[in-house]
Order: structure tokens, then C-alpha cells, then sequence
């Protein structure tokens, strides 16, 4: 299973590099961002990416300096900041992400709808599981 994991993530961040001169972390931070229109502090991306604060900044900088995203203080927390797509970057991501479907669902296809609908079931329940020791 993980074989097949890196195998579809390589080839995901290859297109992606080559369709959008976009990496996947920076794709990930673009996606977490567009299902929170209003924004997110830099430490619940963090949460949400399931990554350190110091490896969101970096991206997060970059997307900056390409005019993707923006940042902008909290109010009532002048060291917080607040991350949110710009127009540019929301229909950047719009693009990749009908994309990434179309790929993911090609990559994914020799499995067929009811392979994918067993597999997702069954890693649930070993999610559940996990998600129950925690």
C-alpha cells in the first residue's frame, strides 16, 4: 500500500510541476485554504496539514511572493496571522484542482468504483480504530 501511495504521489507532484510549475505542499496549502474561505491562522494550517509551523511559513512565503495567497493580522492578535487565498490564487487552485481529479481519478481507475468504494470502507475501520486509542 505505501508503494502504491508514493508511486501515485510522485507522479501527482510531476504533473503538477510540469502543468503548473506548482509543488504539492504548495498545492495542499492552496486546497486547505480554499475549503476555508475566511482563512486560517498559520497555526490551525499547520494543524490542518498535520505539519510544523515553520514548514507552513516557508510555503506559505512563497505563495505570498507569487501573489497567490495573502496574509493579514487577526484581530485582537498582532502575532497571529490570518492566510487566505487571493482571487488570482482561488482560480489558480480551481484550475489545478479540476485537474488533480481528472488525474487522480485516471491513477485510481484500474481499481474501479466498487475497488475504491472497498478499500475507502475498509481504511475507515482501521482509522476508526486508531482514531478510538487517541
Amino acid at each position: 500500500m505505501l508503494k502504491v501511495t508514493r508511486m501515485i504521489e510522485a507522479e501527482l507532484r510531476e504533473r503538477l510541476r510540469q502543468s503548473f510549475d506548482m509543488t504539492l505542499p504548495r498545492f495542499d496549502v492552496m486546497a486547505a485554504l480554499a475549503r476555508a474561505p475566511e482563512g486560517l491562522k498559520m497555526s490551525d494550517l499547520s494543524g490542518v496539514l498535520r505539519v510544523s509551523n515553520g514548514n507552513v511559513t516557508g510555503i506559505v512565503e512563497r505563495l505570498v511572493s507569487d501573489g497567490l495567497v495573502r496574509r493579514t493580522h487577526v484581530e485582537g492578535d498582532r502575532r497571529a496571522l490570518r492566510v487566505t487565498l487571493t482571487d488570482e490564487g482561488a482560480a489558480l487552485f480551481s484550475q489545478m484542482a479540476d485537474l488533480h481529479e481528472i488525474w487522480v481519478d485516471d491513477l485510481l481507475s484500474p481499481i474501479g468504483a466498487q475497488g475504491l468504494t472497498t478499500i475507502r470502507n475498509r481504511l475507515g475501520r482501521i482509522t476508526d480504530k486508531l482514531e478510538e486509542r487517541n
